[in-house]
């Protein structure tokens, strides 16, 4: 038996934030968006873009939608793999297993960004949806460690922890990134190198190896697997498994009711994370640099927002503390809506700052004092906790892409957000707020 409440465990296991979460910053948030447009745009002499249309296998497309479709569509593969895989990891004792095989995915398609290129879109486009696979699925099998290596009265505070470490890792390593996009010089490098997207380039790498080499250290505290052979009917027994889980959630009443509002709410929440750098970009023409450093600023201003929604839990419960940040971020679409000005949009996105740290380390930590004390199925569990976040990130991106494609407004598709809050703030209010569920 595995003894839980290990300092070093423990420590290890937030680790893997700080690996993984610098492709969050760097990918699918600052260099990446900005990198991925303007290398599928056409701009006239004064900077404008005059042709944004991809060719992409023969499909015509607006560089900014293929971008939302891309997350949309790894995500749904996602939502298509994890049901076999998590089963088949907890009855084959491989969790870490196949935390491992994301894991190298996602950081080889960041690495394989350094070949992106005007003359390569297509292969580019695939690999960044394979890092989003990549990420997605080695981040379920990281959670499904949570409830295996402490005990309930820790899971707020370790979330929270977990999501901090990744705000400082990833600030570190874009902040390097963009010395060297910004100051080559400082790196041996030229301002022809930067201006080119080479500096950029090389930051993509800098993510895989990053995520690839900090990985090794959860990869080697974390509880070791059990390996039992795999065998034509172990992929049955998985089947099994999962269906025996879904029974069991189908019956905890309080399990079905967070995952409805959760699925809603994280519409919300994982579409402004995905489309916030685009949005600034195409419809407000921010300046990249003062985009970049509020998208830093964010990412510090995460780190109390972490431990606010851990003190709001442990002062009012778990529920209570969501629904303060759900009110707080439907506020965000509607202002985001009648944005115009760059000092605007610096204010919204210092509140969403705030509440983006404590909504996602709060929902991680809720789900696990939702799980049965006595259950080994970790990692099924925390399957459908993933599921229902990548058919949120699914719905909320083809959505989003979808809207803007046929009314040719961004601005109208940040409008749907505000209907995702409002719907999961109504359903979250259905759950009891506990600050222990068992």
């Amino acid at each position: 038996m595995f003894e839980k409440n290990q300092k070093k465990v423990l420590n290890a296991w937030t680790m893997y934030d700080w690996a993984n979460s610098v492709h969050n910053l760097v990918i699918t948030t600052v260099v990446f968006p900005m990198y991925f447009l303007a290398t599928t745009s056409e701009k006239d002499a004064n900077g404008k873009v005059i042709n944004d249309i991809v060719d992409f296998f023969g499909i015509q497309i607006q560089n900014s939608v293929l971008y939302s479709y891309t997350i949309s569509a790894a995500t749904l593969l996602l939502v298509i793999l994890n049901p076999i895989l998590t089963p088949l990891a907890d009855s084959s004792g491989r969790r870490k297993f196949f935390m491992k095989i994301f894991c190298y995915l996602g950081a080889a398609s960041c690495a394989y960004f350094y070949f992106f290129t005007r003359g390569n879109v297509n292969p580019a486009v695939i690999a960044f949806g394979l890092s989003i696979v990549g990420w997605g699925g080695s981040i379920v099998f990281y959670n499904s460690f949570l409830p295996v290596i402490a005990t309930e009265d820790r899971f707020d505070n370790l979330s929270a922890k977990g999501f901090t470490m990744g705000y400082i890792g990833s600030v570190i390593l874009l902040i390097v990134n963009l010395l060297m996009i910004m100051q080559p010089t400082l790196f041996g490098l030229t301002q022809a190198d930067s201006d080119s997207g080479f500096t950029a380039r090389i930051s993509f790498l800098t993510v895989g190896l990053w995520w690839a080499l900090f990985a090794q250290i959860p990869f080697y505290y974390l509880p070791k697997d059990e390996p039992k052979s795999f065998k034509t009917g172990r992929l049955t027994t998985g089947v099994q498994e999962l269906v025996k889980v879904l029974k069991e959630v189908r019956k905890n009443k309080l399990i079905t009711k967070f995952l409805m509002a959760f699925l809603f709410y994280d519409m919300g929440v994982m579409t402004v994370i995905y489309v916030a750098t685009i949005f600034a970009d195409k419809e407000l023409h921010i300046e990249k640099q003062g985009l970049i450093i509020t998208l830093l600023l964010i990412q510090l201003i995460a780190i109390p927002g972490s431990y606010l929604a851990s003190w709001l839990s442990s002062k009012f419960g778990n529920t209570k503390g969501l629904l303060v940040f759900i009110f707080i971020w439907s506020f965000m679409p509607l202002a985001a809506y009648f944005t115009t000005t760059q000092n605007e949009f610096y204010v919204i996105a210092a509140i969403v700052g705030l509440v983006m740290g404590g909504i996602q380390s709060l929902s991680r930590s809720t789900f696990a004092k939702l799980i049965p004390d006595d259950t080994t199925d970790t990692a099924s569990y925390f399957g459908f906790y993933d599921i229902v976040e990548k058919v949120a990130i699914t719905l909320g991106t083809l959505i989003f892409g979808f809207v803007g494609q046929i009314t040719g407004n961004m601005r109208n598709s940040v409008l749907t957000i505000l209907v995702f809050f409002i719907v999961g703030f109504l359903l979250l209010m259905r759950v009891p707020s506990k600050k222990v569920y068992h």
